[in-house]
């Protein structure tokens, strides 16, 4: 029979899981629950469960930092409420992970997986473990990147020194690029293509090779009598066209 323990620093969440558990998979005994990693990792220890169920964030040391403890002595499934960029990761490895609050559905596709995991030897399923949480300990602890938050720009014989965020679009011609703004236009010579490396992908979408938008500015989608997608910027006349290989930008709105 297989054994687990629950542990979450919450009791309603360790509550819910060992009910949804119970009904998804019967035979998987629940056999401990702590309420921070410390205990999870001496409850591993001390009954060596085949599976442990860990929350990320708890207080002491965190769900991943007593994965990292516990290493080969259990298989470890990660318990989460919404971090998208955790569950993605999971996704690639070999770590399971629940998604809070634990649904039915979803925890049967992990119950299901946990019990193919648990067929194969042990040595390989902890490996696989282990090379996941250094990859996605490497992952977080690397630098996050730095964006521009200035554009120098010519208005004639002047240089300013434009705030990004107030900045509607750029749009480049063979020699210049344009920086519109909601007041003004200027120029720099920069190309579109280094501009694209050096702003926030999250506030500046690439929508043609030539043109960047303010995400911000977008005022919504039209299309032409020729069947160009077109973007409308808020406060402006400016219609700019978005190319065929950037057009999946525009599939959520």
């Amino acid at each position: 029979m297989p054994t687990a323990i629950i542990a979450d620093d919450e009791r309603l969440m360790r509550d819910q899981l060992r009910l949804r558990l119970n009904q998804a998979w019967p035979e998987l005994e629940i056999v401990g629950e702590a309420k921070n990693g410390e205990e999870a990792i001496e409850l591993v220890s001390q009954l060596k469960p085949d599976l442990t169920f860990l929350d990320i964030r708890m207080p002491g040391k965190t769900g991943m930092e007593a994965a990292r403890a516990i290493g080969a002595g259990s298989n470890i499934v990660f318990v989460t409420a919404y971090d998208q960029y955790a569950v993605e990761a999971f996704e690639r490895g070999a770590v399971d992970y629940v998604l809070k609050p634990p649904e039915a559905e979803r925890l049967q596709v992990t119950v299901d997986r946990l019990k193919s995991r648990l067929a194969k030897p042990k040595e390989a399923v902890n490996d696989s473990v282990t090379a996941m949480l250094s990859q996605l300990a490497e992952k977080m602890a690397a630098p996050k990147p730095t964006y521009l938050q200035w554009i120098q720009a010519s208005i004639g014989q002047d240089l300013r020194m434009i705030p990004v965020e107030e900045i509607l679009f750029f749009r480049s011609d063979e020699k210049y690029t344009c920086v519109q703004t909601e007041r003004f236009e200027a120029l720099i010579r920069k190309p579109v293509r280094d501009l694209a490396e050096e702003l926030d992908p999250a506030l500046f979408w690439q929508i043609h090779r030539a043109t960047l938008v303010n995400v911000n500015a977008i005022e919504g989608v039209t299309r032409d009598i020729r069947g160009r997608h077109l973007v409308l910027i808020k406060g402006k006349s400016d219609k700019l066209e978005v190319s065929r290989s950037f057009l999946h930008l525009f599939k959520q709105m």
